[in-house]
């Protein structure tokens, strides 16, 4: 009874929040005809600027865009830190407002907006939207001062936050089985939750990867990226929240990890297999190659693997809700007519997205622990076999 009370909750809440965006929406297209046509004709929905804004990173929490009672535009969001260094100018430490969504220049910085793109004044691909450069008097951008951004940007912001979340939860679940609670009683709270998710992560990836004798050695390990990675996928699934996990430089980060754990594991037997594999002499070269390919291979598998999957189905949720204002910009009983369908589907993809949340974070574990329990197994003297993992 109470599942079916939070999946009727979340429907209602996100259908709440698509609906109201969608109206909100339609008021501004509507109040826009009546006010400026020639505007509207210049700039309608843009689907490409939704969907790259929310999957890239930026130095706010962008929500929505409105029309204030003064006809101009203004922008729901939350402005964080920017923190530029430069021989030439020194620290300066201010908020993004500043910029005024980059219609403002601030103490001889300005944002690189899309307008300032398509008028190609500098090198092509050299500046992309978004960036902080250093700009003249002239309000130029200033090639001589090399400029390092230290900025906290949302993907900073949301990752300090899954990291507290994540520290939280532990400490909290760990004090209380100091004191007794689910040890000579049943487990209460975040235990009841969290319990059985650690026990599946041990009986399901550490024993049969590693072995009885080494995974509780790794299981600090796998259990740390397994949350945290979790963690930032239900985060990103939150309207307005950030998709960290949906960046190849996160996920190359925890690929990196990853892949010097494989490393610290190997044995003289795990490369006495690649230099010299137990084949004919003809073969040896091509095997060779493949094999020692494959110790960067995966570490790469699992960055893409994490990346992709998660920035797709990020894209598929935007795209259905695109499609609400792409067929507004035919007529608005069009938009109207396509809202029911198109927010049934985005609310269908949301839950089939939290699934993908927690097997993505299993997956990345997993391969992990296969990864690891290939480097250190196969020696002659290593009595504690165990069967190797299928990897589909």
């Amino acid at each position: 009874m109470t599942l079916k009370c939070v999946k009727s909750l979340l429907v209602a809440g996100f259908s709440v929040f698509f609906l109201a965006f969608s109206i909100s929406t339609f008021a501004q297209e509507e109040h826009s005809e009546t006010g400026d046509n020639v505007k509207k004709e210049e700039k309608g929905f843009d689907a490409n600027e939704v969907i790259f804004g929310h999957i890239l990173d930026a130095h706010e929490f962008h929500f929505f865009s409105y029309e204030g009672s003064d006809g101009k535009e203004h922008e729901a969001s939350i402005p964080l830190p920017v923190i530029l260094y430069s021989k030439q100018r020194g620290l300066d430490i201010f908020m993004f407002s500043q910029f005024h969504h980059g219609e403002a220049e601030y103490n001889g910085y300005k944002v690189v907006t899309a307008e300032m793109l398509e008028e190609g004044n500098f090198p092509a691909g050299k500046y992309h939207e978004g960036e902080i450069v250093a700009v003249d008097t002239n309000g130029q951008i200033d090639e001589s001062v090399k400029l390092y951004d230290f900025s906290i940007t949302r993907y900073v912001v949301q990752m300090i936050i899954s990291l507290l979340l994540l520290t939280w939860i532990m400490i909290s679940i760990a004090s209380r089985y100091k004191k007794g609670h689910g040890v000579i009683s049943a487990p209460k709270g975040k235990q009841s939750l969290m319990e059985p998710v650690i026990l599946f992560i041990v009986d399901e990836v550490a024993r049969p990867c590693l072995g009885e004798k080494k995974y509780r050695k790794y299981l600090p390990f796998l259990l740390t990226v397994f949350f945290f990675i979790l963690i930032n996928n239900l985060l990103g699934l939150i309207p307005g929240s950030a998709n960290v996990t949906g960046n190849i430089a996160f996920t190359l980060v925890l690929a990196l990890i990853a892949f010097v754990a494989i490393l610290v594991s190997t044995n003289k037997h795990y490369w006495g297999h690649i230099f010299n594999p137990p084949v004919p002499g003809f073969v040896k070269p091509i095997l060779m190659l493949v094999e020692f390919l494959g110790v960067f291979i995966k570490p790469m598998a699992l960055m893409i693997r994490l990346f992709a999957n998660m920035v797709a189905g990020h894209i598929l949720v935007i795209c259905l809700i695109s499609l609400i204002f792409i067929f507004a910009g035919l007529s608005a009983a069009a938009g109207w007519g396509a809202s029911p369908l198109s927010v049934a589907f985005t609310i269908f993809i949301y839950f089939i997205e939290i699934l993908v949340a927690f097997l993505q974070a299993y997956i990345f574990v997993f391969l992990s622990a296969v990864f690891i329990g290939q480097a250190f197994e196969g020696s002659h003297d290593d009595t504690d076999h165990h069967e190797d993992a299928v990897i589909v």
